[in-house]
């Protein structure tokens, strides 16, 4: 099973959402891909995909986390042994988004809500001091990011296998040419 994680303020409406979607209905696999509207408070988002993935007893998971959803990926895979695939992933994301407390918005359903040091200390309580097993994890990251410092996941998930592109951007343009990378991953 391929889980597709969103990031921050994002939805199962992303353009990487929806293109590996489309790729595994392509594949006759659409029955393999679950991409959950994750909720905004960080304990729901967890239980959300945890309720659904042990309930159906999923062992082969991979995940694939952009953005924050790399941060919940990590946390996850560590919990459950599963695997992850991390685009341009959050790292220790409490700190990164300490900036974005006050009010959001949803760029895909319009949605407002605030986000509150609650949050923030949700996300600590997640939070995966280091990785345990490196092989467990694939990272795809690009210099270009304007939101995230690459140089900070290269670190971060040391020992792991790493695809890291020069330019691009946050959203990790060219994203569809990885498909078939993170199937065999």
């Amino acid at each position: 099973m391929i889980v597709y994680l969103h990031g921050f303020n994002s939805s199962p409406a992303s353009g990487k959402a929806r293109q590996l979607g489309e790729h595994m209905a392509g594949l006759g696999r659409l029955g393999e891909y679950y991409c959950p509207a994750l909720p905004n408070r960080p304990r729901e988002a967890i239980a959300r995909v945890e309720a659904t993935l042990v309930r159906a007893r999923r062992e082969a998971v991979t995940l694939v986390g952009s953005s924050l959803g790399g941060f919940y990926a990590t946390h996850l895979a560590e919990k459950h042994g599963w695997k992850a695939v991390l685009v341009n992933p959050a790292v220790h994301a409490q700190h990164l988004l300490r900036d974005a407390l006050g009010t959001q918005t949803n760029w895909h359903t319009g949605e407002k809500w605030l986000f509150t040091e609650a949050h923030l200390a949700e996300l600590a309580a997640l939070d995966v001091p280091a990785i345990t097993r490196p092989e467990r994890y694939l990272l795809l990251a690009q210099t270009g990011d304007e939101v995230l410092d690459y140089r900070d996941a290269a670190a971060y998930y040391a020992g792991a296998r790493h695809i890291i592109e020069e330019g691009g951007d946050h959203g990790f343009a060219g994203f569809d040419r990885h498909f078939q990378t993170i199937l065999e991953f």
